[in-house]
């Protein structure tokens, strides 16, 4: 994605998917800024393998992604399993919000990999930190989306076109 428009211009697109996708599917405003996420987190990771050789990451306050999924599934509480699998969903739209916008930008179409859920802080292999959202809410707790491109020492062309 960063070599298809300037950074400035992706993170203005990633922030606004990351705060429109949030109040609609779970009614959580976050704010972008704020503190860096906690000690229980969850991470929930998706690669772009066609039309981007990018990734995303969100690393979230476990207590956030639950409060997200209480409200989505309008349930005082959820299980584990169903914590997992709201994430995994909630970044898929939130991904696709992203591919869209990406796609009206750059006429670039892509495809991004089913979203994989961890438990703790996942960093991709092969990959560095281009840049890092950080987002918090009323509760202090907090979120990072974090866009990763290839290591530079792998060579690779970040827009996936050959």
């Amino acid at each position: 994605m960063n070599n298809a428009m300037e950074q400035e211009e992706l993170e203005q697109i990633l922030d606004q998917a990351v705060q429109d996708v949030t109040e609609r599917t779970a009614g959580v405003h976050l704010y972008q800024g704020g503190q860096s996420s906690g000690d229980d987190l969850c991470t929930v990771q998706i690669t772009f393998d066609r039309g981007f050789n990018t990734s995303l990451t969100l690393c979230a306050d476990t207590s956030l992604l639950y409060r997200m999924a209480c409200n989505s599934f309008h349930e005082e509480s959820v299980s584990p399993k169903d914590l997992e699998e709201f994430s995994k969903e909630y970044f898929n739209v939130l991904c696709g919000r992203i591919a869209g916008a990406m796609f009206r930008a750059t006429q670039v179409p892509s495809h991004f990999g089913p979203p994989v859920f961890y438990h703790g802080r996942y960093e991709p292999e092969g990959r560095e930190v281009q840049f890092v959202l950080t987002y918090s809410n009323e509760y202090s707790e907090g979120a990072q989306l974090i866009h990763h491109v290839p290591c530079s020492d792998n060579g690779g062309d970040v827009s996936g076109k050959t």
